[in-house]
């Protein structure tokens, strides 16, 4: 690959993850949606079932969830991809909490930071919902995977200490029974 275009790649990234850093209220997991929109239909750098994979890499590979930024990053520019991805998805979120959390502690107990709080808790939950939507259609697994979804959903907020990888794992073996059932 020419330098220039490795160049071009990176500076892809960054401007498209960066943004993502610093707009992910509640987590990772709420800029899934948007990051396989730019990553799928905007920048083209992957497929769709490619997304899919990496996401299911990201997801049982240790540490967060938004590694698929890094992930991702080394299937469009390998290891310096990585890289890039890696640390434009958290070093400005990093630096922006640091500062936030000053402020934050500084404030806490008056009305307006309880109204703050109570306020962002919905949007955080709301692109984290999205996220899991792009996921499923993305994923064509027609009703059964929707519902398996659900089933997920409800199993983690009832048992909310339940290790993911058990419902993941639960989940496999379910879709793999139905996928037998219906052959």
């Amino acid at each position: 690959m020419r330098e220039d275009s490795t160049f071009s790649l990176y500076m892809s990234l960054l401007a498209v993850f960066v943004p993502f850093s610093l707009v992910a209220i509640g987590g990772g997991g709420s800029v899934f949606a948007p990051i396989q929109r730019e990553s799928v239909d905007v920048q083209h750098w992957i497929t769709g079932r490619e997304f899919i994979e990496l996401f299911a890499i990201a997801r049982v590979s240790p540490g967060p969830g938004s590694m698929l930024a890094t992930v991702i990053g080394w299937k469009v520019a390998g290891w310096g991809g990585a890289l890039v991805a890696t640390i434009a998805m958290f070093l400005p979120s990093s630096i922006l909490c640091l500062g936030v959390a000053q402020v934050w502690n500084r404030y806490r107990g008056r009305d307006w930071h309880k109204a703050l709080e109570t306020g962002l808790a919905p949007i955080g939950t709301g692109l984290m919902f999205a996220g899991v939507v792009a996921i499923l259609k993305i994923g064509h697994g027609g009703p059964f995977a929707w519902a398996l979804a659900g089933v997920a959903a409800g199993i983690l907020t009832w048992r909310p200490k339940t290790h993911p990888f058990a419902v993941l794992l639960i989940g496999a073996v379910a879709f793999n029974i139905q996928l037998l059932l219906a052959h």
